[in-house]
C-alpha cells in the first residue's frame, strides 16, 4: 500500500443518508461492503454513475472471465495499487486462473510459456499504460484472437482499471480484511 492511513476514510454504515444507504443495499444483502465502496460513499453521485460503468466491465464484458482479470491484475500491478491486486487475485482464483498465471501478471509479456494470447493482453495493458495507444503489431495479434467488441472492451478495461488504481492509491483506501498481498 503506498499510504499507511487513509486520506478518505471510509464510511461506517451509521453515518451513511439515504442516498448512500440505497447505494450501499445490494452490497449489504451480499453481507460485505468493500473498503472502496465505503469511501466512494462520500460522493454518492460519482458512486452511481462509475458503479453503472464499473458493472458493465467487471460483469457484462465480452472478455472471458480470465483474460478480463488478467489485464485487471496486470494494470494494478503496473500502477502498484495493493487494494486493487488483493481484490482481484481473489477474482482471479474464481475465475480459474493458478496462482503461476496470477504471477505473470506481474512478470509481463516477458514471462516465459506464456500463451500468445496472454502475451499479447498483457502487452497491450503495458503499451496503454505507458503511451495510451495500443500499437499495430499488438493490435494485429490481438484481432487473430478477439473479436472487435472483445477489443473494445479490453482497451476501456485498463482505462477503467487504471482509474480506480489512480483513486485507490490517492484516497489511501485501506485493504479489507483477508485481501492477499504482492506475494502471491
Amino acid at each position: 500500500m503506498r499510504l499507511k492511513a487513509p486520506r478518505v476514510a471510509p464510511l461506517e454504515a451509521d453515518e451513511w443518508n439515504d442516498e448512500v444507504r440505497e447505494i450501499m443495499a445490494p452490497f449489504v444483502r451480499q453481507g460485505r461492503v468493500f473498503n472502496i465502496f465505503r469511501t466512494l460513499a462520500h460522493h454518492p453521485d460519482l458512486m452511481r454513475r462509475w458503479l453503472v460503468f464499473g458493472n458493465h466491465i467487471l460483469g457484462k464484458s465480452t472478455l472471458a472471465p480470465r483474460e478480463r482479470e488478467l489485464v485487471i491484475l496486470r494494470i494494478g500491478y503496473l500502477c502498484q495499487a495493493g487494494y486493487e491486486w488483493g481484490q482481484h487475485v481473489l477474482i482471479a482464483r474464481q475465475a480459474g486462473m493458478t496462482d503461476a498465471e496470477i504471477r505473470s501478471a506481474k512478470t509481463g509479456p516477458g514471462t516465459p510459456g506464456l500463451s500468445e494470447l496472454d502475451r499479447l493482453l498483457l502487452q497491450a495493458t503495458d503499451e496503454l499504460h505507458a503511451d495510451a495507444h495500443v500499437g499495430d503489431a499488438t493490435w494485429a495479434g490481438l484481432s487473430k484472437h478477439l473479436s472487435r467488441q472483445q477489443l473494445m472492451d479490453l482497451v476501456f478495461t485498463v482505462g477503467q482499471y487504471n482509474l480506480v488504481s489512480m483513486a485507490l492509491n490517492t484516497f489511501g483506501v485501506q485493504p479489507d480484511e483477508g485481501l492477499p498481498g504482492w506475494d502471491v
